[in-house]
């Protein structure tokens, strides 16, 4: 089958066509969360450069976000999943303190290769243990369980790498859903082979222990049905043809959700992103838009933190003003999935702090 960087003909034709979705819905409610696949070590940074990293971070991002509301004048949310097999705990309990400035929150990110699921189960425990005992992150469910939102490196969830590597665990997602994730948030990964059929999606994936990438597909999440109780959450973010950002001058480009220097966030990519419409089957005015980025990285610290940034969310203020009823929220990934559960159980307006 032709493919162009990794996508088969049948993939490229639902993004060419998810590039004609309807417009806004009036009354929009938008939920923007911003998912950083965080890894001060990238790179093979000396432990100099490592904290320069994470203090860029800690310094610059309240003077980003000074002034900066959304429509309940919060400031914007970052959400760092760092990586449990580069644990640091000087870096995290620094993220922490940001965070319990009321600037984002800390997940689980995790690279791994050639695993089984006894490591992975290890690797998985020893660190929530870590991030809610000894830093006071991720939070408890109503069972007493520990819970987590993950992000797989290298996009490689459910060892869906065709040459299996980066992972290595065909029931992948069974561990995580035991293990109390409460959500995952890995997807979009193209161009790459990861990338699933299922595309701008709130949707359950239904493991199969024994065969590879289960969230190929899964159960749409839906107002009105329970989850189901072997699924795991999956929130993507957009995936569109993007035909302003076109190659050659005939193919259009690639929007992928990812936040980088050399393509920051801005108002035309912001309605795409609306265009994408992840949302819960029969609550298509509840838009959620799940980014991601590497943020560790200087070139795109320097975007995230900087004047990119505060552009675009002067843009999405001024697009809230000309659209009548719109309302947009800064939300974390965990805040983000309990929405999607809001939204199942049919709320007609999202309901803060619980």
């Amino acid at each position: 089958m032709l493919r162009i960087k990794g996508l088969g003909i049948p993939a490229i034709a639902r993004l060419l066509g998810s590039s004609v979705l309807s417009g806004p819905v009036r009354g929009q409610r938008l939920f923007l969360a911003i998912a950083d696949h965080y890894e001060p070590m990238w790179g093979g940074a000396s432990p100099s450069l490592q904290a320069d990293r994470v203090a860029r971070w800690i310094e610059q991002y309240p003077v980003m976000a000074s002034g900066v509301e959304d429509s309940r004048g919060r400031p914007p949310q970052h959400t760092f999943f760092y990586p449990a097999e580069q644990y640091n705990g000087r870096q995290i309990e620094e993220l922490a303190q940001l965070c319990r400035k009321g600037f984002g929150d800390v997940e689980v990110h995790l690279h791994h290769d050639n695993d089984t699921e006894e490591n992975l189960r290890k690797v998985l425990g020893s660190f929530k243990e870590r991030l809610f005992h000894q830093h006071g992150l991720l939070a408890k469910n109503e069972l007493g369980e520990i819970t987590f939102g993950f992000v797989h490196g290298n996009w490689a969830l459910d060892n869906s790498r065709p040459d299996g590597r980066w992972c290595g665990v065909n029931n992948e997602l069974t561990v995580l859903r035991e293990m109390g994730c409460y959500a995952d948030f890995t997807m979009p990964s193209a161009p790459s082979t990861t990338q699933t059929r299922t595309m701008n999606s709130l949707y359950y994936a239904i493991d199969d222990p024994l065969r590879p990438k289960s969230h190929d597909t899964g159960v749409p999440a839906r107002v009105g049905v329970a989850p189901p109780d072997d699924g795991l959450l999956m929130i993507q973010g957009p995936l569109m043809a993007d035909w302003s950002r076109r190659k050659h001058g005939i193919l259009p480009g690639l929007e992928n959700a990812d936040l980088q220097a050399n393509h920051p966030p801005t108002a035309g990519r912001l309605r795409l992103w609306l265009r994408a419409r992840v949302s819960v089957d029969g609550r298509p005015d509840w838009v959620f838009v799940k980014l991601h980025t590497h943020g560790a990285k200087e070139d795109n610290a320097a975007m995230l933190l900087g004047e990119p940034m505060r552009r675009f969310h002067e843009s999405l203020s001024e697009f809230a003003r000309g659209q009548p009823g719109f309302r947009y929220y800064y939300v974390t990934t965990r805040e983000m999935a309990q929405f999607v559960h809001q939204a199942e159980q049919g709320h007609v307006e999202p309901q803060f702090g619980q």
